[in-house]
């Protein structure tokens, strides 16, 4: 900010003051305004007064819980570790209730209702539905919805869907306050946004920032809108909203290194969290189109080694056995530059793309075969469910004492990860409860580093199923450690 400088009236002033004073004021530098007069107000900055006014009332507390065997919590050192672990880099308890194998009988016990987790959400139409990210409701027993104006309510889940971190859910309720939903394709990088959430259980709190990129691919399912809004444990689900009033994303990451806000967020662009909603509010589920094939980046080097133009387009590596990709012809090595006439940019436009595109329907794709442009009709099919793709997974390999089942890394993951790993291809028990998720890369166990899935399984296998295990994970750009006690054998 410039300094505003007064001067006392002088009836004679130096020519060299004078000077100084009419070169630095012509350049912007001094006010020469009386000393009486008040400081001028800055201009530029905005006032979000009156979009916490409007858009308040329709952001909401979420709190969930979960039922757990009291003689779960056995009040050990080790026990109290993991949950000061969780609540220092979640921001929540840790799950405690571990599922009963199958071949072993339940056995009644007391249970008691613990805190799970809070998070945020915001309502969008006045009969009470209500967004927030799945991984705030996923996995919760019971559900409880505050307003602003304190009442609370107790919510259904209507569905989720993993892949966006989008939930859809309910709560009982007439001429509620609901937010105004924007258009997340309208945004441009530098304006200004502000995030009303519940971070750290402290309900209602405004943050304000500018959006730092329209689409940043963080290695999720869609591109994200990346901010400097500060959002922090508790933030998870709730708007980011434009100087209009109108929301524009839900807040659902950070980049951090220690569990904490770094300066970086991320939210989910409200366009495509509303399709999600709608398919989940019809039908429960999001059904997505696939064809069946495995990709990467098409590097400067590469387009010109084959003759494109510029670096872009999804190149193929991998052709599912009876794919939809296989039956229309496409091979290995072929750069995919359009679907139905869309371009394809970077390599993960291509599975957004395709998964907006009803199954069953035929499409058009548009390769670059041996210096050559190709266009080949292609039937879309169905991605399979998460739970589908698990249970296939769990059928396939028997996950281990830490419910991990593990698979090697692919030609473009081992490229990208020399040191080695191994990729999570289903959890359960132990796993599932702390929150990893299939497509999670395992770099590490113990301190000790991970090669492939062999040596993974048989490292496993010589656990103390008495004592937690340290695993380095990285998920998308982000590696951390993560705390997992095996399930009894």
């Amino acid at each position: 900010m410039n300094k505003t400088n007064h001067f006392p009236s002088k009836k004679t002033v130096s020519s060299v003051v004078l000077s100084i004073c009419v070169a630095m004021s012509s350049a912007g530098l001094v006010s020469a305004t009386p000393v009486a007069q008040a400081a001028p107000v800055v201009a530029g900055l905005p006032d979000f007064t009156d979009l916490v006014d409007k858009v308040g009332p329709a952001v909401v507390n979420i709190r969930t819980t979960e039922k757990v065997q009291q003689s779960q919590a056995d009040g050990s050192a080790e026990d109290q570790q993991m949950q000061e672990f969780f609540q220092r880099f979640f921001g929540m308890p840790m799950p405690r209730q571990a599922p009963v194998p199958k071949n072993r009988k339940s056995v009644p016990q007391d249970q008691e209702e613990v805190p799970r987790g809070v998070g945020s959400g915001f309502i969008i139409s006045q009969d009470g539905f209500v967004l927030t990210n799945a991984h705030v409701v996923d996995g919760a027993s019971d559900i409880y919805v505050k307003l602003t104006d304190k009442r609370e309510f107790k919510a259904k889940v209507i569905g989720l869907d993993k892949r966006t971190d989008v939930a859809l859910i309910k709560i009982e309720g007439t001429k509620l306050p609901k937010a105004t939903i924007g258009d997340s394709d309208k945004i441009r990088a530098g304006e200004w946004v502000i995030a009303i959430g519940s971070p750290f259980e402290l309900e209602n709190t405004v943050t304000a920032g500018i959006i730092s990129a329209k689409a940043r691919d963080t290695g999720e399912y869609l591109a994200l809108i990346q901010t400097d809004v500060a959002v922090n444990p508790g933030n998870s689900g709730g708007p980011l909203i434009n100087m209009r009033g109108e929301v524009i994303g839900i807040n659902s990451q950070i980049y951090s290194r220690s569990g904490g806000y770094m300066g970086i967020s991320f939210a989910v662009p409200i366009d495509e969290a509303m399709r999600v909603a709608d398919q989940l509010k019809s039908a429960g589920k999001v059904t997505r189109g696939r064809i069946g094939v495995q990709i990467g980046e098409v590097s400067k080097e590469v387009a010109e080694s084959i003759g494109l133009a510029k670096a872009e387009g999804a190149a193929v590596v991998r052709i599912e056995p009876g794919s939809p990709a296989e039956k229309a012809g496409i091979q290995d090595g072929d750069v995919i530059l359009k679907f139905n006439g869309q371009a394809i940019t970077k390599s993960s436009d291509l599975p957004r793309i395709v998964g907006a595109v009803k199954p069953g329907s035929k499409a058009a794709i548009t390769i670059w075969r041996k210096g050559a442009l190709k266009e080949l009709p292609i039937t879309v099919v169905e991605m399979e469910s998460d739970k589908a793709t698990q249970k296939a997974g769990k059928k396939a390999k028997q996950a281990n004492v830490l419910g991990i089942s593990a698979t090697d890394l692919n030609a473009a993951q081992k490229k990208d990860l020399p040191s080695g790993g191994v990729v999570i291809e289903s959890v359960d028990g132990p796993a599932a409860a702390v929150g990893l998720l299939p497509g999670d890369v395992i770099l590490t166990l113990n301190n000790v580093d991970v090669k492939d899935a062999k040596q993974f399984d048989a490292m496993v296998a010589k656990l103390d199923g008495k004592k937690a295990v340290a695993l380095l994970v990285r998920r998308g750009e982000i590696s951390q450690f993560i705390l997992v006690k095996p399930q009894a054998q």
